[in-house]
């Protein structure tokens, strides 16, 4: 994609600030993750939306949030019909489980299934692996300030609270 600040080909200027080259090498590393995304989803018989909606329930799971359809809906930024049919795919599949909450019985939640965590550790595990050996590398001063950047990049792109 080209904007005012590359050269038509596409390559980083010797001009260009070191800022904005930060940031296209986040754009670049973003766009290495979605497509890798797309050939995991594509291997497992899964739409991309698929994908990302197991993340968002991992991350829920993680966060110890109550993973309910509201919350993935909201998440993907799907009607209730998408998040329906998004959920109903991954079920088929058997990737996803709804369960009855056990605190709110009226409450349904849903719950990645230990054989879709698998097949996500096989094909994204030596990506992470190699994500953690360059963190390794790094003092934890530098991992700080890594976490400072995310965190913040994080959240101009997420501007309103999630539910």
């Amino acid at each position: 994609m080209h904007d005012n600040h590359e050269p038509a080909d596409g390559r980083p200027g010797d001009d260009e600030p070191e800022n904005l080259r930060l940031v296209h090498l986040l754009r670049a590393v973003t766009v290495e993750f979605g497509l890798r995304q797309t050939e995991f989803a594509a291997r497992n018989g899964m739409h991309p939306t698929d994908v990302r909606a197991l993340i968002c329930l991992l991350d829920a799971a993680r966060a110890a949030e109550p993973a309910t359809a509201g919350l993935l809906g909201a998440r993907l930024g799907l009607n209730s019909a998408g998040t329906t049919a998004v959920i109903d795919r991954l079920e088929r599949l058997g990737h996803v489980a709804r369960v009855r909450d056990e605190h709110d019985r009226r409450r349904i939640l849903l719950r990645v299934e230990p054989a879709a965590i698998r097949l996500g550790r096989e094909f994204f595990g030596p990506l992470i692996d190699g994500v953690l050996g360059v963190l390794d590398s790094f003092d934890p001063a530098e991992r700080s300030t890594v976490r400072r950047f995310l965190t913040a990049t994080h959240a101009v792109f997420t501007p309103t609270p999630r539910p």
